[in-house]
């Protein structure tokens, strides 16, 4: 029998996030601080609508595009948070979550050999999507005394006559590093004068703290080069509900809906209903959320420095990238240790790439008591590590 498989499928590595969150699944006691999910509930009154919809029979396809009342909503977003107008009717999908967005958009814009800047560490599913999509990634190590910001030098670096889009991910998943508009100003100046295209994903643009997001299609000239990628799963707790949405000029847009339409058809009314409810009176739940977040981003911090473990300030996203180097030991190696002997998991810094390497992502996207038993348990791994070493 000849071999079924495509040799470009077998080539990508599976998650790495997952492999330590399915060991915890059937670890009793064990504590998870490994995968970006929201530990609250979905808002009361979203889940109403969504239950709403479903009591009135609405359970039908929608638009390839999405509901045109959701559409609308979003156009109000973009322009009431970042002054950005989008024609609901053209520039505007609705994607089973960020995910399908990214994916979409890749597919959409490459021709095979075209290449895609990814600065790492960056979020697990980019390169595969790449790769899928015939194009070829190349990496940027971002560097921890930057932290963790794409700076106009390395970005210029990495340019060929080969490169066509500039992937960012800010606020970063895994780091939680941002990038202000100062620091974006000179990434988009190079941006135009090599006449690339940005595929930017801001699916954490509500959990910033000190500043507000800045979004890199808002600067002039730079809508009509930009595809925004954004959703719901983070900033209103609905991973569950698979619902993001991309916004872009109509030209990419229009084919993007094209793949959409035969890979998936819509996203689920149910959940797009209750998106609607989301963006249009769950902003003030965002803002609790988001301090709550902000209270557990500073314990985490406190914490680490009592422990003497290095790790830069996040200022976005839910998520730490602290240093392990002085432990001698392997990312990989010291997630499995802290795993097998504490029952926490952590996310070795390789998963976002290798540059990851010497770092773990560890999430804040848990209660506090959750929190404090965990950062416990990792003293405890530390102290000996170090009594072992000393």
């Amino acid at each position: 029998m000849r071999n079924p498989l495509s040799d470009k499928v077998i080539d990508i590595k599976p998650s790495g996030i997952r492999k330590f969150f399915d060991v915890v699944q059937e670890m009793p006691d064990a504590i998870s601080l490994g995968v970006g999910e929201p530990d609250f509930d979905t808002p009361w009154h979203i889940r109403e609508e969504g239950i709403y919809s479903l009591e009135k029979g609405r359970t039908f396809y929608t638009s390839n595009a999405g509901l045109m009342e959701l559409r609308i909503a979003i156009s109000n977003y973009m322009k009431n948070r970042y002054s950005l107008n989008y024609d609901p009717a053209g520039e505007i999908l609705v994607t089973v979550g960020g995910s399908e967005g990214i994916d979409l958009a890749l597919r959409a814009m490459l021709n095979r050999g075209d290449e895609v800047i990814l600065p790492e560490p960056c979020y697990v599913s980019y390169l595969p999507c790449v790769k899928l999509a015939d194009g070829v990634p190349v990496t940027i190590p971002l560097k921890e005394e930057n932290e963790f910001k794409l700076t106009p030098e390395e970005l210029l670096s990495a340019i060929t006559d080969k490169t066509k889009i500039l992937l960012l991910s800010f606020p970063n998943n895994p780091t939680g590093a941002i990038m202000s508009r100062a620091d974006l100003e000179p990434i988009v100046k190079i941006v135009k004068e090599k006449d690339l295209f940005v595929i930017s994903d801001e699916i954490y643009s509500e959990l910033t703290y000190q500043m507000d997001h800045c979004s890199i299609a808002s600067f002039p000239g730079m809508r009509e080069r930009t595809i925004v990628i954004n959703g719901f799963s983070k900033s209103f707790a609905m991973t569950g509900w698979r619902l993001g949405f991309a916004v872009g000029p109509h030209n990419i847009l229009e084919q993007m809906i094209k793949i959409h339409q035969f890979a998936i058809m819509a996203a689920p009314t149910t959940s797009q209903y209750a998106a609607v409810e989301a963006l249009t009176n769950g902003l003030e739940d965002v803002e609790m959320m988001r301090e709550s977040y902000n209270q557990r981003r500073r314990f985490l911090m406190f914490k680490f420095k009592e422990m003497g473990l290095q790790c830069f300030e996040p200022r976005g996203a839910f998520y730490m990238f602290p240093c392990i180097k002085e432990f001698g030991m392997t990312s990989e190696e010291f997630a499995t240790r802290f795993l097998q002997e504490e029952k926490v998991a952590v996310v070795p810094g390789t998963a976002f790439g290798d540059c990851g390497e010497g770092f773990l992502r560890i999430s804040y996207a848990y209660s506090i008591d959750e929190l404090k038993v965990a950062l416990g348990r990792m003293k405890n791994f530390i102290d000996r590590l170090r009594g072992r070493k000393w």
